[in-house]
């Protein structure tokens, strides 16, 4: 499977809070998958101001309600939303607003999700089937999405890209590629991934 296509354009530096000069189209976007995949990690990497992050660290409370299976090296847990922001060329500004990915926050979706364009899904393909709740509450929402699978280190490197978007049931025209939601550029090429789409899902009249 492809990576994303390679992003040549320099990131912003992280800084004030205010907008760039030239902001023209703010467009709002989810960051989403299941527990522990990397949305925080992937947010952080990117943002060019100072995230905002809700993160609370596990406790033995949460053991009957989160599963920490392939994921027992996670202490924290986001507990609302992580936020960022990117500007990319043509005054065209992402707004990000990433998940939690356990089922006891469901309820938070649908007041996240309002007026977002479009969703980058990170999977982690050592546990394809979590990825599966998610998926399928996007295709409720008739939302526009994007498949990143995260670099972990020791993640399986046999599957094929036909065999992982059969696994996931995608559309053919969904993309899909993989990214290293620690790597700044790795991680815009992404969302860059998720934005063409959005563009070329669009009629050609709107454009």
């Amino acid at each position: 499977m492809a990576s994303a296509p390679s992003n040549t354009s320099e990131l912003p530096r992280r800084g004030g809070t205010h907008l760039p000069d030239g902001a023209r189209d703010l467009v709002k976007i989810l960051v989403t998958g299941p527990f522990g995949v990397g949305k925080t990690t992937l947010i952080d990497s990117v943002s060019e101001i100072r995230p905002l992050h809700t993160e609370e660290h596990l406790t033995e409370a949460s053991v009957p309600v989160d599963d920490l299976d392939g994921v027992r090296e996670k202490d924290t847990t986001t507990v609302a939303i992580d936020f960022g922001r990117i500007s990319l060329s043509g005054g065209v500004v992402l707004y990000l607003f990433g998940t939690p990915g356990q089922d006891r926050f469901r309820t938070l979706w649908d007041d996240i999700s309002y007026g977002a364009l479009g969703a980058l899904v990170l999977v982690d393909s050592r546990r394809i089937d979590a990825s599966f709740d998610v998926l399928g509450l996007l295709e409720e929402a008739g939302l526009p999405y994007a498949v990143a699978f995260n670099a972990f280190p020791d993640a399986p490197s046999h599957y094929t890209g036909d065999q992982l978007r059969a696994a996931l049931d995608l559309a053919p025209g969904t993309p899909m590629v993989t990214c290293d939601a620690r790597d700044a550029n790795s991680s815009l090429d992404a969302l860059l991934a998720l934005v063409q789409h959005l563009i070329d899902d669009r009629p050609a009249e709107a454009r």
